[in-house]
């Protein structure tokens, strides 16, 4: 059994798709105090000051494992948009563009300390303008990394990806099951 320090619901979701026993227990972290703009640098910060958080937090209760997700279109980052004015943004510099998903995750047990960074890219069509005001206006994009819906929203989008759907879905799940003795 794991504490996944992360209040969302996707990465819940992989873990139990994965066969992961793991307990819900989302800290915060003020992410705002980050000043890095660099996409993989940020993640890491982020991702680096949540788990000592975590560890701080929960002490011995081990094994415990934390995550951050953030988008890179056109090279600038893209966490999550604070309101529909920055959603309808981030969304039309990604249509008909690349954009790389970065994920870190870091997780510690008694026996074991894992660090991952892993990105995948993706390229989409051009969205369409109604679609894209459906998607703005249901919300569906709030609390998301780049407003980046690959299971939703962006799919009917997609004309390539390199990578793990999971790392951009939040967590690259794939990459720890070994370490957890699954697979």
């Amino acid at each position: 059994m794991i504490i996944l320090a992360s209040a969302s619901p996707m990465r819940a979701k992989l873990l139990q798709k994965f066969g992961v026993e793991f307990i819900q227990k989302p800290l915060d972290f003020d992410e705002d105090s980050i000043k890095s703009t660099v996409p993989k640098e940020f993640v890491y910060i982020a991702t680096l000051g949540k788990f000592k958080n975590a560890l701080q937090h929960f002490g011995n209760d081990l094994p415990v494992l934390v995550a951050d997700t953030v988008v890179s279109t056109s090279g600038k980052l893209q966490r999550k948009a604070k309101n529909i004015s920055e959603a309808r943004v981030f969304l039309q510099s990604q249509s008909n563009q690349n954009i790389e998903i970065f994920t870190c995750m870091m997780y510690k047990s008694k026996s074991l300390d894992f660090i991952d960074i892993s990105s995948t890219k993706y390229t989409f069509s051009a969205f369409k303008s109604n679609h894209l005001q459906d998607y703005l206006n249901s919300k569906e994009w709030e609390g998301k990394a780049g407003c980046v819906m690959v299971e939703g929203f962006h799919k009917h989008y997609i004309k390539s990806q390199t990578g793990l759907e999971s790392t951009a879905l939040g967590l690259s799940v794939e990459k720890i099951l070994p370490f957890l003795g699954i697979m």
